[in-house]
């Protein structure tokens, strides 16, 4: 959002409050506008502690001067003092009310504070005062993007694209509401059109997320591919990586996510990243390696868990390091039932690798505690049912079948489990409808590359929104 600081620099003289003055008085005014000038100068400088002093001085000699409190107001919000900011961008509204950039500027001091709508409310005013200007119509845009309101953004955007055709900021954040509001034609010529102002990555990368969301994948593998040779950061490595993975095309997906995280070793979505390509292509011990390493950057980050307890499911040869990783994660975060459902398996995992008379309790202690934390989690039923089942306490692993299929009645596995428990207590009628659905499922092709590629889409997707996947 744009900050443009509203102030005529070029009339200092108009703030003060008398309009004839005598010698003596003159001087005072020439001592107020070296003031005013040396407090816009420290502004500019980014000294804003001394700004705020000088102008804080000043204030009570011009206690009326709209120029002084919208000074004063945009140096408070540099600093970071917000109602302070508000306080004095509020008196220079109320000083010129018919101001749209006074009212622009109380907006974002408003919107910075959390008050979203009270900035709506002065974004519009501004632009009810200036309906031609490009600001006006920009900054509303944005605000309404930033409020969710993709359809109220977009003819906000278009009406300052078409007020100032060139520029680019404003072209960018259109094609990406349009993209965004599922208008992909719409966004894809907002976007092209661009290029012809600036060819960035950041465009050819945009243009790859609407060509990838439009099902043309090979345009969109070649866009994302321009994005991260033009500017190789680590966003566009990032989605080049993720678009290759998704399509299956995993040893270059590899070697992109290779290369990326040699030049951003501190990024864990990278080595996530990695850590699925290498795990889609059967290379589970490379891909444990890579997972770890992405849990050691940030141990509290969910992202890198679900895949790195499949990888280790094909890869037990690290189990001392991987059940670490996950007692710490659970002891990170002990109210968190994907973190003590994780740790529980893995802990299972190296105990039957191991000693075959290993006190199992523990692992049972860390299933129920993910079921109390989270009972819509099918899974967490489905391996405690397992765990009963396989010492033969029908009469507690059955229940667990149940409620997790009410949960998930694609479950295959607790379809078959329930199938063979009904068949150890007599009950054969009930055991073959669970096998025929288990069957049946099977023959749909409920798979582990079906799956695999839903995880990679929802990790990919998870990591635009800051959200968790799920096992």
């Amino acid at each position: 959002m744009s900050k443009s600081l509203p102030l005529h620099l070029a009339t200092l003289c108009s703030f003060l409050l008398c309009s004839a003055f005598s010698p003596a008085q003159s001087d005072e005014q020439k001592n107020l506008d070296l003031t005013f000038k040396s407090a816009v100068a420290q502004y500019e400088a980014g000294n804003f502690a001394k700004a705020a002093s000088q102008l804080e001085d000043l204030l009570p000699r011009v206690p009326r001067s709209f120029e002084v409190h919208e000074l004063l107001g945009q140096v408070y919000a540099s600093l970071a003092q917000n109602e302070k900011a508000i306080e004095q961008l509020q008196e220079a509204v109320r000083l010129k009310p018919d101001s749209g950039a006074a009212r622009t500027n109380l907006a974002a001091a408003l919107l910075h504070a959390g008050k979203l709508d009270l900035a709506g409310e002065q974004f519009r005013k501004a632009l009810q005062l200036e309906p031609r200007s490009y600001d006006a119509n920009h900054n509303l845009g944005e605000f309404c993007i930033q409020s969710g309101r993709l359809t109220d953004a977009i003819p906000l955007l278009e009406r300052a694209q078409s007020i100032q055709p060139a520029s680019y900021d404003n072209g960018y954040d259109l094609a990406q509401a349009e993209f965004l509001a599922g208008q992909l034609g719409e966004a894809r010529k907002t976007a092209q059109a661009l290029l012809r102002i600036k060819d960035s990555g950041e465009l050819h990368n945009l243009l790859g997320q609407i060509d990838e969301k439009d099902g043309k994948f090979v345009a969109a593998a070649n866009e994302l591919q321009i994005a991260a040779q033009m500017d190789p950061s680590d966003d566009n490595l990032f989605y080049w990586g993720c678009e290759l993975l998704l399509h299956r095309t995993y040893d270059p997906a590899i070697d992109v996510f290779q290369q990326a995280s040699r030049r951003y070793p501190n990024s864990p979505r990278l080595l996530i990243g990695l850590g699925m390509a290498l795990y889609a292509r059967g290379k589970y011990d490379e891909a444990v390696k890579a997972l770890l390493a992405a849990a050691d950057l940030d141990p509290s980050d969910p992202r890198s868990y679900t895949i790195l307890s499949r990888a280790y499911d094909s890869s037990p040869n690290q189990a001392d390091d991987v059940i670490q990783r996950f007692r710490r994660y659970a002891e990170l975060q002990p109210g968190n039932a994907l973190a003590q459902y994780y740790y529980a398996m893995a802990l299972w995992k190296g105990k039957r690798s191991g000693d075959s008379e290993a006190d199992l309790s523990p692992v049972e202690a860390l299933l129920q505690r993910a079921i109390a934390l989270d009972k819509s989690l099918p899974e967490a039923h489905v391996q405690l049912g397992n765990f009963y089942a396989d010492r033969h306490e029908f009469a507690k692993s059955i229940p667990l079948y149940l409620q997790a299929l009410e949960l998930n009645p694609n479950l295959a596995d607790a379809h078959y489990r329930l199938g063979q428990d009904y068949v150890h207590t007599g009950q054969k009628e009930q055991a073959q409808k669970e096998f025929e659905v288990y069957q049946k499922l099977r023959a749909e092709k409920l798979v582990e590359v079906d799956k695999a590629r839903a995880e990679i889409q929802q990790f990919i997707y998870a990591e635009k929104s800051g959200s968790a996947i799920k096992p």
